[in-house]
């Protein structure tokens, strides 16, 4: 137990740090297609030092290319997000993550929503109420960031299943070259070139760390369990969209959070 809540803290702190490299580096003028390719790049070369017992089958791998289109365009159109959002603003909707696993769960697993669940949407719409207005819903940032969470929401559920196939560090090594082929393929109207090296390392690192304990965290208990308890990483975003990005209205923007979270734990709850 004590293992899953550090990795539960491990994801939480990397998540919201990786965001604040990613909004830095786009601010810096670099690319969002060649963040998202680099990164990938990065932590392919870092998933060469694991030695997995290594597993592959048809099954796996029809699971890892759907996994790397997911992941690669959930991770691109996030930093298409920053680039042109607060990160206080932008991080709270993705408390909308559960709202997607249930919609798909209607349509997919013939699901049938539960009282719980509608409250919690309800939640969540009062959040998005309070956090923006009318005007930001319309722009480019917040169509981009739905979208990313849509691509995110869905690939969580081909790296559980990639993980249940084999096993964390294989998976790991997956979802690294799979993302690194499909986001060169975005790439390739314009060859991807970063010049400030050091954000990028550090997102590189982040990006590593949160990806490895959402993989161990994965593992060991139920994905829409893991992603409610995920989302605790948007109040840390806040802050710090706030401290390091100057960003306004930090007490409307938390109560707006919790609001959220609220919604979201009330979604994924088991009834």
């Amino acid at each position: 137990m004590i293992s899953v809540i550090l990795g539960i803290f491990t994801r939480i702190i990397s998540n919201s740090y990786l965001n604040v490299f990613q909004k830095l580096l786009t601010n810096k003028g670099e690319r969002p297609s060649a963040i998202n390719f680099y990164t990938y790049l990065g932590i392919s070369l870092i998933s060469l030092c694991l030695i997995p017992s290594f597993v592959f089958n048809k099954t796996i791998l029809a699971n890892v290319i759907i996994m790397g289109i997911l992941g690669s365009l959930g991770n691109y159109y996030i930093i298409k997000a920053l680039s042109c959002g607060e990160l206080s603003t932008l991080a709270p909707i993705n408390s909308y993550k559960p709202v997607v696993a249930l919609i798909l769960g209607i349509f997919l697993l013939h699901e049938i929503p539960q009282l719980s669940d509608l409250i919690g949407i309800i939640l969540i719409i009062l959040g998005t109420c309070f956090l923006t207005n009318a005007k930001f819903i319309a722009t480019k940032a917040c169509f981009y960031r739905i979208l990313a969470l849509v691509f995110s929401g869905a690939e969580a559920i081909f790296i559980k299943k990639v993980i249940l196939l084999s096993n964390i560090s294989t998976a790991f090594i997956y979802w690294a070259l799979a993302g690194l082929f499909f986001s060169f393929l975005i790439t390739i109207k314009n060859p991807p070139k970063i010049s400030n090296f050091r954000p990028q390392l550090a997102l590189i690192a982040m990006v590593a760390l949160m990806q490895y304990s959402t993989n161990y965290v994965f593992s060991k208990i139920n994905v829409a369990h893991a992603l409610a308890l995920f989302q605790l990483s948007t109040i840390l975003s806040v802050f710090l969209g706030v401290n390091i990005f100057n960003e306004k209205n930090l007490i409307r923007k938390l109560i707006a959070s919790i609001i959220m979270l609220i919604g979201a734990i009330l979604v994924i709850h088991p009834g």
